[in-house]
């Protein structure tokens, strides 16, 4: 590697480190504007872990950076309520019971004279739900603004129905080969005339401007086809004899399913691709696909266990959907400014991983398992129900839940949140995503 690919690689992956703290730190802006909006006092608004580097100090909460870039966190005054006997602090030699003490005790230890109406546990459910949530929203609104932004401004590399090449021959697409052999019949576009450079504006009279349309009508015919197409700026007509051939399945979102085929209507050419700025509608669209696709890869996550450890520790390969830490997402950040492409693709690229890493942080934290944000929504949400429950049924109020009787389950559910990432951080290390 040249020095000048190594201070690209650095430089891609400074800027997706300064993006990760800056997602960081908007996270968390989002659970302390929340907080202090609802009279909650909050003693720290940290960006990262470790030893301090810098903070400081204004009004009652202390703002600062810490050694290591993977997270941030703010701390809240009460956010479990005292025991059954109203003490706080911890006194138990029951490792589990000392686990929920413990956290109990913790939720208190900068209590100040005049916090017992600042707590966390004593705002309403509906306003603690708001305070959990508000970390999450501002990472999905940042993935939005991002996405929507660059889709609507840059585009995406999307297919045309300007012609790129002919082929020579009929070839089924999952015959091993691209080479015509003598006993190949002529392809329908050459048949027909078709060439490179031309536009084909209308398929049998019915006018097309993007590639899935005439995709779509391409497939269904099977016979003669009369094509409309723009050539030296005059419009020609074609007659092709479209051809039965095994050709890529595509799903119900028209994307195509890898190793799977279908045979249907066959021309013959392989279609430009150019970067195309997409509307706001269809920008939306495609935005519902990726939060869509988000969630299927975090519910897919368990499964995809085995073969990221088989990449770690065997001689597996490396999936291109296989989960990816921070270090991974850092190496690929470099790996994309040493591409040989223009730098305006350069920032693209860069901006959707980190709206992808957004996404990935709202989807994630909105899991309702402790110590997630998701699982404080939840403890909220159920004792929301619980207090109407038994408003309806004229029983007494049950008072808060107390979350911190489920802080063994945390313990347990952070204890493989941390084998997992350790898990992708080596394989990231040895045998990294890539995408040249």
């Amino acid at each position: 590697m040249s020095m000048t690919s190594v201070l690209l690689t650095v430089l891609g992956i400074a800027v997706f480190v300064v993006g990760l703290l800056f997602s960081i730190a908007w996270h968390e802006l989002g659970h302390l504007s929340t907080a202090k909006l609802f009279g909650i006092r909050v003693p720290q608004y940290m960006v990262g872990f470790g030893p301090t580097v810098w903070s400081r100090r204004k009004g009652d909460t202390e703002y600062g950076f810490k050694a290591i870039p993977a997270g941030g966190y703010i701390r809240m005054i009460g956010m479990f309520p005292p025991g059954p006997d109203g003490r706080l602090e911890a006194r138990s030699t029951s490792p589990w019971r000392g686990m929920i003490e413990d956290a109990r005790s913790a939720a208190f230890e900068e209590l100040q004279p005049g916090d017992e109406k600042r707590l966390f546990y004593t705002r309403k459910p509906w306003k603690r739900v708001i305070v959990m949530f508000a970390g999450p929203f501002m990472n999905l609104v940042l993935a939005v603004a991002i996405f929507l932004g660059v889709a609507m401004t840059f585009g995406f590399q999307t297919q045309t129905t300007e012609v790129a090449g002919v082929q020579k021959c009929v070839i089924a697409q999952n015959a091993n080969r691209d080479t015509c052999r003598p006993t190949d019949p002529v392809s329908p576009a050459e048949a027909a005339g078709l060439l490179k450079g031309d536009r084909i504006v209308a398929f049998d009279g019915k006018k097309v401007d993007d590639w899935s349309t005439l995709s779509d009508l391409i497939r269904r015919t099977i016979g003669p086809a009369t094509l409309t197409v723009q050539r030296d700026g005059r419009e020609h007509t074609l007659h092709a004899v479209l051809k039965k051939n095994p050709v890529a399945k595509k799903d119900g979102k028209g994307e195509v399913v890898p190793g799977e085929f279908v045979s249907a209507g066959y021309l013959g050419f392989a279609a430009r691709t150019e970067i195309v700025p997409l509307s706001f509608g269809d920008s939306v669209v495609r935005m519902g696909d990726m939060i869509e696709n988000g969630v299927d890869s975090i519910i897919a996550l368990p499964s995809k266990i085995p073969a990221l450890w088989n990449a770690a520790f065997g001689d597996g390969d490396r999936a291109a959907d296989s989960p990816v830490g921070v270090v991974g997402a850092a190496r690929i950040g470099g790996e994309v400014m040493t591409l040989d492409i223009p730098a305006q693709n350069q920032i693209a690229m860069m901006l959707f991983l980190l709206a992808g890493f957004n996404l990935s942080l709202f989807l994630f934290n909105m899991l309702p398992l402790l110590p997630l944000d998701g699982g404080h929504i939840a403890g909220a949400l159920w004792e929301a129900l619980r207090r109407n429950a038994a408003r309806v049924f004229k029983r007494p109020d049950p008072g808060p839940f107390d979350v911190a009787k489920l802080m063994p389950v945390a313990y347990v559910v952070a204890g493989v949140f941390v084998c997992f990432t350790l898990l992708v951080l080596v394989a990231d290390i040895v045998n990294p995503v890539k995408i040249s």
